[in-house]
């Protein structure tokens, strides 16, 4: 533990960094017409309250809950040093009930730090020290609904209004960041996290939370150069930690960067089979390739003792400079993670350029037969999306299947429903945003999960366009 000379020292230091990189941002061009808040991504000026929406098809009578989806929508706009993933958070919300879209809600995240730049007042609850901007996904967990981001902020509890209520540590049980990508194992009902802090560059931590919505288990994993990991992923007996090169930079930090990551060649690219109730001394590490991963789709424990896991993979990422996402997208892969050789085999399952695939979340952790995914542009892009389908992948026969929306359509993730909850696999709807580029307005389309060739079943029209954010959800109304 530091002595407390130590830390004032580390204070001290922390200081004159940041005054330094804060002076080299105001440097950068003011004026600079920035990929990631102009055109689709340009912010949203107010919050909006709507009723009533129209609606092109027929809603499923089966549906019941909000669909909700979180994204950065900066409240003061500044090019200088900005990243996609540093925006204010703004949660866009639809309520569905009885075949009809009852409702239509946007809503910052009322963080201490959007208060400071002359937001809405900053909700209660306690922080982690100044950092408190929450962006990235929205989950429901122990009847709450929780705002959530990586490397910094205790969670938010919202409001079925989508209000933020306050921010929580877990009654108490919560001590370390929490993550944008937390699983639900579907069989325990336990919440599984890798978490990072942007502050400390030799560990992560392995977090649970129970069914109850209070943290079991905070165990340390010691890793070199502050890696950022966005994801992680389980099976019946592992969870997986995904140690990629991607890491802090001091000198993207010092050069003015809110989000000062790089690609780092020197850094060994591994994945980590953590037991779930084991000690990081207990860890296998498999060696990969270098290369990086956002987001996978799922992972089991094969027969034969490896760890089977489907993911999008990119090339690289944060090699291209400041600014947000850029790396080649090498499409979907099968990893299978071999811990008695201590290695990882790759197996390219599409070349198709994809990201933010969604299983049916019923069988996370279990052997699988059904993902989707939202496509990206063939060529690499500013701004990161574009004119897209959505992918269903049945993972036995290989049959892949696509909805293309059009031109000047623009999709964002796609998330599963179950028909109801006994319902076979894939059984049910995928449903996401659509930005029509041409009205400057955003569709919820709802598509049948097993016919993605189909016409929608149904599109609710809202009258404006919904920037592009990150992650969302089905939120069911309880049974």
């Amino acid at each position: 533990m530091a002595s407390s000379v130590e830390t004032v020292i580390r204070s001290v230091v922390t200081k004159g960094i940041m005054a330094v990189s804060e002076f080299n941002r105001t440097r950068q061009d003011k004026a600079r017409e920035h990929p990631f808040l102009t055109g689709i991504h340009a912010p949203m000026t107010e919050e909006r309250t709507l009723h009533d929406l129209n609606v092109t098809g027929t809603i499923p009578p089966e549906l019941s809950g909000r669909y909700v989806r979180i994204g950065p929508n900066p409240f003061k706009p500044d090019p200088r040093g900005h990243h996609w993933f540093i925006g204010d958070g703004m949660v866009h919300g639809v309520r569905i009930e009885g075949g009809k879209a009852l409702w239509y809600r946007n809503r910052y995240i009322r963080s201490q730090e959007l208060a400071g730049k002359g937001g809405p007042a900053a909700a209660p609850g306690p922080r982690r020290g100044r950092r408190d901007l929450i962006n990235t996904n929205v989950i429901q967990h122990n009847g709450k609904t929780l705002a959530i981001v990586e490397a910094g902020s205790f969670p938010a509890e919202l409001s079925d209004e989508l209000e933020t209520v306050a921010y929580t540590d877990l009654g108490g049980t919560l001590h370390m960041p929490f993550s944008a990508h937390p699983h639900e194992d579907p069989l325990t009902g336990e919440l599984h996290a890798i978490t990072y802090d942007g502050t400390v560059q030799d560990t992560v931590w392995h977090i649970v939370v129970s069914p109850e919505g209070r943290v079991v288990r905070e165990e340390p994993i010691p890793v070199t150069h502050g890696p950022s990991i966005h994801e992680c992923s389980l099976t019946q007996k592992y969870v997986l930690v995904f140690d990629l090169p991607v890491t802090f930079s001091m000198k993207a930090l010092i050069g003015g960067e809110r989000f000062p990551y790089r690609w780092n060649p020197e850094h060994r690219a591994r994945v980590g089979l953590l037991p779930r109730r084991g000690s990081a001394a207990e860890i296998v590490w498999c060696d990969v390739d270098p290369c990086y991963v956002f987001h996978v789709a799922n992972s089991y424990d094969a027969p034969d003792g490896t760890v089977v896991c489907d993911m999008s993979v990119y090339e690289t990422m944060f090699a291209g400079g400041p600014g947000g996402p850029n790396g080649r997208s090498l499409g979907m892969e099968r990893w299978i993670i071999d811990p008695a050789a201590g290695k990882v085999t790759r197996r390219t399952l599409d070349t198709a350029p994809q990201e933010f695939h969604r299983p049916d979340e019923r069988f996370f952790g279990q052997p699988y037969r059904y993902a989707w995914s939202l496509g990206l542009p063939d060529a690499e892009q500013e701004g990161m999306l574009g004119e897209a389908p959505i992918y269903r992948y049945d993972l036995e026969t290989g049959e892949r299947q696509a909805h293309d929306f059009g031109p000047g359509r623009v999709a964002g993730e796609f998330v599963f429903v179950p028909r109801s909850a006994a319902a076979a696999e894939g059984d049910g709807w995928v449903m996401g945003y659509v930005i029509d580029t041409a009205s400057d307005t955003t569709d919820l389309v709802i598509l049948d999960a097993s016919d993605m060739a189909a016409p929608p079943v149904a599109a609710i029209h809202i009258p404006h366009r919904i920037p592009p954010g990150f992650h969302g959800n089905w939120l069911p109304d309880p049974a």
